[in-house]
């Protein structure tokens, strides 16, 4: 389980608000890992990439026109880093879902809330200043 905490905040209402769907998206996740009366996971657990890929697309979109708005110096190194994530969310493979679903499920789990947790808290905060 992910939570929201005060430290990741950036300052920025709409960003902020984002940030906690990203959260709610990952304890979707959480929340059907957890499900031990759902024996096959594998259409929810395609249902939750795809929102992830959805929702981040919007969010970094957004996020990087807001950039744009203020004049942030650091826009392209934040993008490049924007891409690598969504790079790496689009190489996910689903058919390697079925060998071990709940396994595959926590992988996704583990570097989606690392690095949301990481880039909130060492890039985003940059943007307002708080870093």
């Amino acid at each position: 389980m992910i939570t929201w905490r005060d430290e990741f905040s950036i300052g920025v209402s709409e960003i902020d608000d984002q940030h906690r769907k990203l959260f709610d998206i990952a304890n979707k996740a959480y929340a059907l890992l957890k499900n031990q009366l759902l024996v096959d996971k594998y259409d929810a657990i395609v249902a939750i990439i795809n929102e992830l890929k959805e929702y981040t697309a919007y969010h970094f979109n957004y996020e990087q026109e807001y950039m744009a708005r203020i004049g942030y110096k650091r826009l392209l190194s934040h993008k490049v880093l924007h891409d690598d994530f969504i790079e790496k969310i689009n190489s996910i493979n689903l058919n390697k879902i079925d060998e071990d679903q709940e396994q595959y499920l926590l992988d996704i789990l583990d570097f989606v809330v690392k690095w949301i947790e990481g880039h909130i808290l060492g890039q985003d905060k940059k943007i307002t200043g708080q870093a």
